[in-house]
């Protein structure tokens, strides 16, 4: 493996702090609270730099969400990690009913508000909801969706990297809040199938995931989805054009569940 390929985190890493440093430095002095609590800090770091960020990686997606989500996403739409809410702008009015973003960090609500709103997603008219919670408070989900099996796609667009207890998570998502029937539409950075880039993956991880919300860069989390086993059908794929090499290799697909 390159070394340059190896090292590319430390790039990312030094333009996030040269995008997000000062503003999370002038939250602490406003509130230095945040002190006592890191995840805390993390998250305010993570919503500086997913301003710029998240915008380029819509960008640079586009063909992506065009052909993943924008025929397949119908009826009330969970996007776990919504981040500042990029997936709506894809979402088919004809065919979705309501538009769920599932983001606990609050400080990406106006975000999603103002992007979704610009969708012709509305709080007030109901086909927004906006909710606070994390992947893996599925109790508090299901409560906020209304009941149980309330979901008909779970979008999932470079989010299962940073949810904790992912297996548990991935299952409960699956098998509590989406419907029969319904489907998952996932685009995720994975564990690299080459030992070379996998072991450069396991030790950026510890760093990466402490400075991005607990982004990590070493879960096969295609290969959980798909292990799943409650799928009628699965259609998972690479990235085209995607180097070998890259620390980030992506995987997507979507997985029917079963009637």
């Amino acid at each position: 493996m390159h070394l340059s390929a190896a090292l590319a985190p430390l790039g990312d890493m030094r333009m996030c702090l040269q995008i997000a440093l000062w503003p999370t430095l002038k939250a602490i002095l406003r509130r230095p609270s945040l002190l006592l609590h890191p995840s805390l800090i993390s998250r305010e770091f993570m919503s500086h730099v997913w301003v710029p960020f998240g915008a380029g990686i819509d960008e640079n997606t586009r063909d992506v969400k065009t052909s993943l989500i924008s025929p397949n996403a119908f009826g009330v739409v969970l996007d776990v990690g919504a981040g500042y809410g990029h997936s709506a702008k894809y979402l088919d009015h004809n065919r979705v009913t309501k538009y769920v973003a599932l983001e606990p960090n609050t400080n990406m609500h106006p975000g999603i508000r103002r992007i979704a709103g610009e969708a012709g997603f509305s709080e007030d008219d109901g086909t927004l909801l906006i909710v606070p919670y994390g992947a893996e408070d599925i109790a508090l989900l299901t409560s906020a969706l209304g009941g149980p099996h309330t979901v008909n796609t779970i979008i999932s667009f470079l989010s299962l990297c940073g949810v904790p207890d992912p297996k548990a998570t991935m299952r409960a998502l699956t098998d509590e809040v989406l419907a029969p029937g319904g489907e998952v539409l996932f685009f995720e950075h994975v564990l690299s199938r080459r030992p070379d880039v996998a072991w450069w993956q396991r030790v950026w991880t510890p760093v990466w995931k402490y400075a991005f919300d607990g982004c990590c860069l070493d879960r096969p989390t295609d290969i959980w989805l798909e292990e799943l086993g409650i799928w009628q059908s699965t259609d998972v794929w690479s990235k085209e054009d995607e180097p070998e090499e890259h620390m980030w290799w992506h995987r997507g697909g979507r997985l029917v569940k079963a009637a």
